[in-house]
C-alpha cells in the first residue's frame, strides 16, 4: 500500500505566514522560511512565498500543501498582514478569500473573521514568539471566494470566502483502505492492552468531550472519522464488554438517519433530522438554525435535555440494530452526545460504567 503524504491545514499555513510577517516588523528580516508550533507542540517549518512591506503593515505568505488530500485549499495562498494597534491586542479581520460569520451557532461569533478558535491560537502563538506589540491581523486566500462555492460555508451563513481551520495543523489524506487498516489496528490494541468497554468518537472534538467527562485510559478512545459502518461491524469481533458512542451530534445523529459514512459529501446534514425532532417537540420552527450547534444553543436550558436525550436514543436504537444484524455479543451501546464545549446535551443507554 503506498504511503499517503500527510499536509498541513489552512490555519498552520497562516500561522507560519503571520510569523514571517511579524519577524519583517519586529526584526526587519525578510524570511525565507519559518518555524512554527502545532497544538500538540511538534515544531515545523514551512517555506515562505514572500514578505512584502505595505503602507500600513507587513504582509507574508505561504503556498498549503495538504500532502495527498484532495484538499479544495491545496496550493491556495494564506496571505496574512499585520498591522500595529494599540500594545497587546490581536485582532482579527476578514481579506480577500476569508468568510465573515454571520449566523450563530459555529465557533467564532457573528461578524467575526471566519478563523477558527485553534488556527488563532496557533496565529497569535506564532507572532508572540516574535514580538508583544498590538497587531490587527488580517488573513486572506487569493481565490478563496471561488472555491468556497465548493465547500458548505454559503450554507452556513459564512459569506465571502472559506474557513480557515484545523485543530491539529497537520491535514491526514484520506483513504478508505488505510483508514480501515487503521481502525482495525486502533481496535487490536485496545484489546491487547486489556480496554473492555472502548469509546467511539468521531474525532478531537469527541476525544476531548470524553476525556472531559469520563474517566478514560490509554488505548481506550478510538478515534473512527467518518467509517462508523466499518468500525461497528468490526467491533463486533472483538470481546468487549461494553461499548460507548460519543461525540458531537453534528456526526452522530447522521448514524440515526442511516448514513454510516458520515462524510459531508456523502451522506445528509444533520441539522434537518434534528430541526424536524425539535420542532415536533416543541412545536416551533428551527428553519433559521443553520447548524445542529445553533439548534441547541437557541433552546432555553430545560429544553436541551430533552431534544438531547431523544436524539440519543435514536442514535442508540440505530446502532443497535446494525450490531444486531451481525448477532454481535456486546449489548446496545451506551450513547453521549456532547456539543462543542463537551458539554453532554443527551445520553441512552448506562453510561455510569465510564464516569
Amino acid at each position: 500500500m503506498k504511503r499517503l503524504r500527510t499536509g498541513y491545514t489552512t490555519g498552520a499555513c497562516a500561522a507560519a505566514a503571520a510569523k514571517a510577517a511579524a519577524r519583517f516588523l519586529a526584526e526587519k528580516e525578510r524570511a525565507t522560511e519559518v518555524e512554527i508550533s502545532l497544538p500538540e507542540g511538534t515544531r515545523v517549518t514551512f517555506p515562505v512565498e514572500y514578505v512584502r512591506i505595505g503602507r500600513n503593515g507587513t504582509q507574508a505568505a505561504v503556498r498549503k500543501d495538504a500532502g495527498d488530500d484532495p484538499d479544495v485549499t491545496n496550493g491556495a495562498l494564506l496571505v496574512v498582514k499585520l498591522s500595529p494597534i494599540p500594545p497587546y491586542t490581536v485582532i482579527f479581520a476578514a481579506g480577500e478569500g476569508v468568510g465573515t460569520v454571520t449566523k450563530p451557532g459555529l465557533s467564532v461569533m457573528p461578524g467575526e473573521a471566519a478563523v477558527n478558535p485553534v488556527p488563532r491560537r496557533m496565529i497569535e502563538n506564532a507572532v508572540r514568539e516574535v514580538t508583544l506589540q498590538g497587531l490587527l491581523v488580517t488573513v486572506s486566500i487569493p481565490g478563496g471566494r471561488k472555491m468556497a462555492e465548493k465547500t458548505f460555508n454559503p450554507r452556513l451563513g459564512i459569506n465571502g470566502g472559506l474557513s480557515v481551520l484545523g485543530t491539529t495543523g497537520i491535514v491526514r489524506p484520506y483513504s478508505v483502505s488505510a483508514v480501515h487498516a487503521s481502525l482495525k489496528c486502533s481496535l487490536d490494541v485496545a484489546a491487547a492492552c486489556g480496554i473492555e468497554a472502548p469509546i467511539l468518537v468521531p474525532g478531537n472534538i469527541g476525544r476531548r468531550a470524553a476525556q472531559k467527562n469520563f474517566h478514560t485510559k490509554d488505548q481506550q478512545i478510538i478515534e473512527v472519522g467518518n467509517e462508523w459502518g466499518f468500525i461497528i461491524d468490526s467491533v463486533l469481533s472483538y470481546r468487549f464488554g461494553k461499548l460507548l458512542v460519543a461525540g458531537h451530534p453534528g456526526k452522530l445523529v447522521k448514524l440515526a438517519a442511516g448514513h454510516w459514512d458520515t462524510h459531508s459529501a456523502r451522506s445528509d446534514r444533520a441539522v434537518t433530522f434534528v430541526a424536524r425532532r425539535a420542532e415536533k417537540l416543541f412545536g416551533r420552527s428551527f428553519s433559521g438554525e443553520v447548524t445542529v450547534e445553533g439548534i441547541f444553543a437557541s433552546l432555553p436550558a430545560h429544553e436541551i435535555g430533552t431534544l438531547g436525550n431523544i436524539l440519543a436514543g435514536e442514535v442508540q436504537k440505530a446502532v443497535a440494530a446494525r450490531m444486531a444484524e451481525h448477532r454481535g455479543t456486546i449489548a446496545a451501546p451506551a450513547i453521549a452526545l456532547t456539543d462543542m464545549q463537551g458539554r453532554i446535551l443527551g445520553s441512552a443507554g448506562d453510561i455510569a460504567p465510564w464516569r
